[in-house]
């Protein structure tokens, strides 16, 4: 028996207590995909036309520095995949990678942002979601640069 992306989405932490006309509509701009591991979900700095619910695998969310990428946060099953999509100028704020097969449903951007102006309601419930997402990811970029350019405390000193 096949599952439906309608029963997909619903079945996502990410998308619990919206309603069932609300479900629909997202369906409608969703798709399933996969990536095999090293395989770029995002590149930051492109066009920010979609972005991922994590069904199955592990992903790199990823910000560059000039001595290589820094992995800012590790995403796994249920976790959603950028948020680019939402605010202008729509261009991927950090890049992810696929750190093993991975399962996702893709959610087109530009037919979100549709759905969200034809019913404010949907717009504004999605709005909380991402802008929480939003804090999250800063939190999490804050605690990785505190970690990477923190100076070692200094020998014999207790805190």
């Amino acid at each position: 028996m096949t599952t439906s992306i309608e029963q997909l989405l619903a079945e996502q932490p990410y998308f619990k207590g919206l309603s069932a006309s609300q479900l629909a509509a997202i369906t409608g701009c969703a798709k399933n995909v996969r990536f095999e591991a090293g395989e770029p979900l995002i590149r930051e700095g492109e066009d920010a036309n979609e972005f991922f619910v994590i069904r199955q695998g592990k992903v790199a969310l990823e910000a560059s520095a000039p001595a290589g990428p820094i992995t800012i946060q590790t995403l796994g099953d249920g976790d959603v995949v950028g948020w680019s999509w939402l605010v202008q100028p729509h261009t991927w704020r950090f890049g992810a990678i696929a750190m093993g097969l991975t399962r996702a449903i893709s959610l087109d951007g530009e037919c979100m942002r549709k759905k969200c102006e034809e019913d404010h309601d949907l717009g504004f419930e999605l709005l909380k979601r991402f802008s929480f997402l939003i804090s999250e990811r800063l939190e999490a970029t804050r605690l990785q640069l505190l970690d990477v350019y923190s100076p070692p405390p200094a020998r014999g000193l207790r805190r």
